[in-house]
């Protein structure tokens, strides 16, 4: 199988979910032996269609402009079994880049009007490729892509062989969720295997693709307090992510959120201990955690029975906790003080956080 695969995505690496996604989804077809060629047209040169028809009279077949999309772009699409476009959700669509290359596919076809299915249209001067759609956005729910779905499934009708929609993707990137972030990523190779074997991609699978991986009331606060942080810092979310930076907590429900996010229940099994947060200035009020066993349940309030208790002014733990001030060193200068076993001090930082965050 000869498969053309387009990222529309100016973003690259891994803060482009565009590209993540891409690629999971082009693993699993390499590895069934389809032949895949992935362009950025990001980086291509397409100019707009001006509606001038010329490819429709003086030069049929061919568009008056000699960009890349003439020269490359159109001819590898032409020629393909299977084109696979991705493009991050813009304004509920496809961004400007890939309408930009599918406005350029005028060539394709000719003046003249027929009916298809009671309904005029063109005939095409050429076949073109089936085709498979991909698309992230931020927000949770799968509703976000109901326009994009409307437009691509009108436009494509029956040369449509899967759509395949990832909601939550800037989780994609992070430590989160490792368990379904695993699943999702082998749900997409093993779609990219399908494809290459089939042209298709079993129910099971997609419904594996398209996971829930988490919901408003989970993402809503974490995303406003990332954005926040980048507000507060001066930098774009795509630092935030590639600097590994922790959203900054600005209450004691928040600072408790962030910690049961970076929570690693893997370096957590057969450990227990209890540790209270007491904190004093901006924000006041204490709050505790009880590690046990590969879980951990933070509440607010004291608690009685507590191995350790960390007393500090709310800023300088959100300094530690955001990687803006040392911990040891923030102690040395008696910025904060402990009170119980200050072993569960280095306990506590083995079971926060992934080798990756």
């Amino acid at each position: 199988m000869k498969v053309f695969a387009i990222n529309s995505s100016a973003r690259t690496g891994d803060i482009s979910k565009t590209e993540i996604v891409l690629d999971w989804l082009i693993e699993g077809m390499r590895e069934e032996k389809a032949e895949v060629t992935v362009v950025n047209i990001h980086r291509k040169r397409i100019n707009y269609c001006k509606g001038c028809f010329v490819c429709w009279t003086k030069t049929p077949g061919k568009c008056v402009y000699k960009d890349d999309m003439t020269k490359e772009l159109l001819p590898a699409y032409l020629e393909s079994d299977l084109c696979i476009m991705a493009t991050p959700l813009f304004h509920f669509t496809v961004n400007a880049k890939l309408k930009t290359f599918i406005e350029r596919t005028l060539p394709m076809a000719q003046p003249f009007f027929v009916l298809r299915n009671g309904v005029t249209s063109h005939p095409l001067r050429h076949e073109p490729p089936p085709v498979v759609v991909v698309s992230v956005a931020g927000f949770p729910e799968m509703s976000v892509f109901d326009q994009l779905s409307s437009y691509i499934q009108f436009l494509y009708r029956d040369r449509l062989v899967a759509e395949i929609y990832r909601t939550a993707s800037e989780l994609l990137a992070g430590p989160m969720f490792p368990k379904k972030l695993d699943s999702v990523r082998e749900a997409m190779i093993q779609g990219g295997r399908e494809l290459a074997k089939s042209m298709s991609i079993s129910p099971e699978t997609m419904t594996a693709m398209m996971q829930p991986l988490t919901s408003f009331e989970k993402m809503g606060p974490m995303g406003n307090l990332a954005w926040q942080t980048c507000i507060d810092e001066g930098v774009t979310m795509g630092q935030f992510q590639k600097r590994k930076m922790v959203p900054r907590p600005n209450s004691i429900e928040t600072f408790m959120a962030v910690m049961r996010t970076g929570f690693n229940a893997e370096k957590a099994v057969d450990v227990n201990f209890t540790i209270q947060f007491s904190f004093s200035g901006a924000v006041t009020g204490d709050c505790h955690m009880a590690v046990a066993n590969g879980a951990i349940d933070f509440r607010e309030g004291p608690v009685a029975e507590a191995g350790l208790i960390i007393k500090t002014p709310f800023d300088v733990w959100m300094d530690i906790l955001t990687r803006k001030a040392d911990g040891q060193q923030m102690f040395m200068d008696q910025k904060y003080s402990v009170e119980g076993d200050f072993e569960l001090l280095m306990k506590m930082g083995e079971v926060f956080g992934r080798s990756d965050s």
